[in-house]
């Protein structure tokens, strides 16, 4: 794996830690559930050393406090903008896969005259086209909105829990191995890791609301957005629902698939995904 350097900032509201590598033109990665920075390595060393790569730990995941409230996509965006802030960046290249993605969404509607391009991967936004949950099919969306029970019940198993998304959501099957799952344990092991990560999904009805309000207010992504899904949903990748998705709100957005990968994109196919990316920003390099 291309070796990152580990770095925390003091930002109003939360200790992010956050790694980088490369340098060039900023990139800013944003991870999902059950994961962190790490789910980036692979993107990462593909990235370096043309690009300057900046992937933080979300708010109350990895290695980044756990704020007791705050997890709308609103307030953890906020939290990346500060980090932008703080380490001087101006524009930048914007992707996030899983809860990133509506993270980077809200960012891109906090900061849009700083997104160079705007990538999602792998998830819908709440509130704009095909439904996140889709129609209860993803029966952990409403498990993990429930008070209190979920952390009751997987407190002390993480393993077993989070093994189960890694092995059923993947398609290529070895993507996460033994050693990558220990390190995403370790992390949703810690005091208040399961607590925040569900509340992820506990704001998602905030942020629905917060968003079809964005869109029946005329607001339009000014940005080239670029709208990847895992081509494999019968292990639970989304097609082409996260264009749907986007094209709600942007008027410049490229769709597609990525062949043979399931959700976690990032991990079953990164040199797949990163030649989109790289393609995509080089053919919008303003």
């Amino acid at each position: 794996m291309t070796a990152v350097a580990h770095h925390y900032a003091r930002l109003p509201q939360v200790a992010m830690h956050y790694v980088t590598a490369g340098a060039g033109t900023p990139v800013v990665l944003l991870h999902g559930w059950p994961s962190t920075w790490y789910e980036w390595r692979h993107v990462i060393a593909r990235l370096v050393p043309g690009w300057q790569v900046i992937a933080p730990d979300l708010r109350g995941l990895g290695d980044s406090s756990r704020p007791a409230t705050g997890y709308d996509k609103q307030t953890v965006a906020a939290d990346v903008r500060d980090l932008v802030r703080h380490l001087g960046i101006g524009r930048f290249h914007l992707v996030g896969h899983d809860w990133g993605g509506p993270t980077a969404f809200a960012l891109a509607t906090q900061i849009p005259d700083q997104v160079r391009t705007l990538s999602i991967v792998d998830v819908t936004v709440p509130g704009l086209g095909p439904d996140i949950s889709q129609g209860g099919r993803r029966w952990h969306h409403a498990f993990h909105r429930t008070s209190d029970l979920p952390e009751a019940l997987v407190a002390g198993r993480e393993r077993l829990y989070l093994s189960w998304f890694y092995s059923e959501f993947a398609w290529r099957t070895g993507a996460i191995s033994d050693a990558d799952i220990d390190e995403y344990v370790r992390t949703y092991s810690k005091p208040g890791a399961l607590r925040a990560g569900f509340a992820y999904y506990r704001a998602s009805p905030e942020d629905a609301e917060a968003n079809m309000r964005l869109l029946k207010s005329g607001f339009r992504l000014p940005m080239p957005v670029l709208a990847l899904g895992g081509a494999r949903t019968e292990a639970r990748a989304r097609g082409m629902e996260p264009a749907e998705s986007l094209a709600c709100i942007a008027d410049r957005v490229e769709g597609g698939v990525i062949p043979e990968s399931g959700h976690f994109v990032p991990e079953e196919q990164p040199d797949a995904l990163t030649d989109r990316l790289l393609a995509f920003w080089r053919s919008h390099p303003d």
